[in-house]
């Protein structure tokens, strides 16, 4: 005799499940719901990068605004990148124990000596972090430096432009860009010559 099984389970299990789905569709319309205002609301909180950079990120490449820092000096002053704007800036990263550093540093002196007078400015940037303080002050004596010499002392401007070389160097036009960078040296007077010419043609 073939038993007849009740449709009472059956019918329980589907409405488990239609359940389910109904819970499935509310948890996809929270998170939905969730990511939409999450979005919107890091969208309003954004400062507009043209406020400030004209729609660039300050980046230690070519065409991109050169990061800003501020610095103290060997003399004890105390120096802000974006206080030259205006002015053609070469920014040099070095230590004293690099030989590349040395080598290039009386072409770096000369072209700035010839030069200032239209507009360049020279920032050598001293690893102090890798190298010390003493070093550089010694390094500048040597070689009669006449420029600035900044020092970064906890690495940050090193770790701001990705410093991958000694030295490293960047050239900077009087509106903030960076126009051109070698990585590694030693540079001649006439590479650096080549470099800074344009730029310090260009109009304020």
């Amino acid at each position: 005799m073939r038993k007849h099984h009740s449709p009472l389970p059956i019918l329980q299990h589907m409405q488990v499940l239609l359940n389910l789905l109904d819970d499935s569709r509310r948890w996809t319309a929270v998170l939905f719901a969730t990511v939409i205002i999450g979005s919107g609301w890091i969208w309003l909180s954004m400062a507009p990068a043209t406020a400030t950079t004209g729609g660039l990120v300050p980046s230690p490449r070519e065409g991109f605004p050169a990061p800003d820092f501020t610095l103290d000096t060997l003399d004890g002053g105390q120096m802000t990148l974006s206080d030259l704007r205006g002015q053609v800036v070469m920014i040099n990263l070095w230590t004293s124990w690099c030989p590349p550093c040395r080598a290039e540093m009386p072409a770096i002196d000369n072209i700035y000596q010839a030069n200032k007078e239209q507009g360049l400015e020279v920032l050598a940037v001293n690893s102090t972090f890798q190298d010390s303080e003493a070093a550089a002050a010694a390094f500048a004596q040597e070689f009669g430096l006449s420029f600035p010499i900044l020092l970064d002392r906890d690495g940050a401007v090193s770790r701001r432009y990705q410093l991958r070389a000694l030295p490293s160097t960047y050239f900077i036009d009087r509106k903030g860009i960076i126009r051109s960078v070698v990585l590694g040296g030693p540079m001649s007077e006439s590479l650096i010559q080549s470099k800074i010419a344009d730029l310090l043609a260009e109009a304020p």
